[in-house]
């Protein structure tokens, strides 16, 4: 083979294992901007109702959005539920002033990450992006406590499971060696004795949780909350 001939594959080679690794890498894009309306949707709320300052703001995917029952399941705490369903973790630190500093909370609660990871975001991109919402928390709210919980399993998702642990994994770690920022294992309970997630805690998506599962999380949660 000419010399000319085996430099020009060398290079056609080299140039394709780049081009492989670059998409592997790369971050699937999170247009937070599609969760505008619903973020003005919470401004129009506090305009007609303007909830207290000082309170504790859940926040997060659809798991807090259809948490309904969110004030009456903490009743002597002060909650204000701003989730958005189908949100991830970018999209929270996006709106951060309007869901969060705006509030000038004693605790933010956060649920997102199993979106993130069905998406196409990878563990390390998620903890990545927790960190960043974390550390902006320590920078603009320095006082308040950060509560993540885990992320949970469900059978519509089951095959994400092991990457939704090892991101627990991680998360769990960084909270555990950062002052007010705390991690509530939810994700555990709801596993059977056979390791799978219990059938009763799911609705008939086999995503969203049932009232039996909101109890469980309740129960849990209560503990970590301020007073």
């Amino acid at each position: 083979m000419p010399h000319q001939l085996r430099l020009f594959l060398r290079l056609a080679v080299g140039c394709w294992l780049f081009l492989l690794a670059s998409m592997a890498q790369a971050q699937p894009a999170v247009n937070s901007q599609q969760w505008a309306k619903a973020v003005a949707a919470f401004a129009r709320q506090d305009s007609l109702t303007p909830p207290p300052l000082g309170g504790i703001v859940f926040t997060g995917s659809s798991t807090i959005l259809a948490w309904r029952t969110l004030a009456a399941d903490f009743p002597n705490r002060a909650v204000l539920n701003r989730g958005f369903g189908g949100s991830q973790t970018p999209d929270v630190s996006y709106f951060f002033e309007q869901l969060i500093v705006k509030y000038q909370p004693r605790q933010v609660v956060l649920y997102e990450g199993d979106n993130d990871l069905v998406y196409g975001q990878t563990p390390d991109q998620v903890y990545d992006a927790f960190r960043d919402f974390a550390r902006r928390m320590r920078r603009e709210l320095p006082q308040a406590k950060l509560l993540f919980l885990a992320i949970k399993p469900s059978p519509s998702r089951w095959s994400a499971w092991p990457q939704m642990k090892e991101t627990n994994r991680r998360i769990r770690r960084y909270c555990r060696w950062h002052r007010h920022q705390q991690y509530a294992d939810v994700a555990t309970p709801m596993l059977g004795p056979n390791g799978k997630p219990r059938p009763e805690l799911y609705r008939a998506d086999s995503l969203h949780m049932t009232r039996p599962g909101y109890e469980m999380w309740t129960k849990i949660v209560e503990p970590y909350l301020v007073k």
